[in-house]
């Protein structure tokens, strides 16, 4: 009752002595606002734990999918400089043209002079 008073704003020292009805009930109300109380913290708590590791779950798969955009990116750029490499490598598209065109100027020579000449000339080609 004295702590009943002390919340509520009353500062009384002397209290009346409560008949053993009105303690009862009183103590069953005390008890029942208790046992809600621990109930709705415990609710609180449950669902704080939950959402934390909601939380911690989420930053773990975009960690991950960080990580694995970055591996990718890493890939990526190992096949770009291979590819560039590559690229580097081989001959202009108009220098392999080039070479066909002389290819073909040496071709029609030889058969212009074997036109000319009919005798057997080695078929350097073959």
């Amino acid at each position: 009752m004295r702590t009943k008073m002390r919340i509520m704003g009353f500062n009384a020292e002397a209290v009346k002595p409560l008949n053993e009805g009105a303690a009862a009930e009183l103590g069953s109300e005390l008890l029942g606002e208790a046992i809600i109380f621990v109930t709705a913290c415990g609710c609180l708590l449950m669902e704080y734990l939950r959402q934390e590791a909601q939380r911690r779950h989420k930053e773990a798969e975009r960690r991950a999918a960080w990580n694995a955009l970055r591996d990718e990116m890493g890939h990526l750029a190992l096949a770009l400089e291979t590819l560039q490499g590559q690229v580097q490598a081989t001959p202009a598209k108009g220098a392999l043209e080039e070479l066909r065109q002389e290819l073909r100027e040496v071709r029609a020579q030889l058969h212009a002079d074997q036109v000319r000449n009919p005798d057997p000339v080695p078929d350097l080609l073959e």
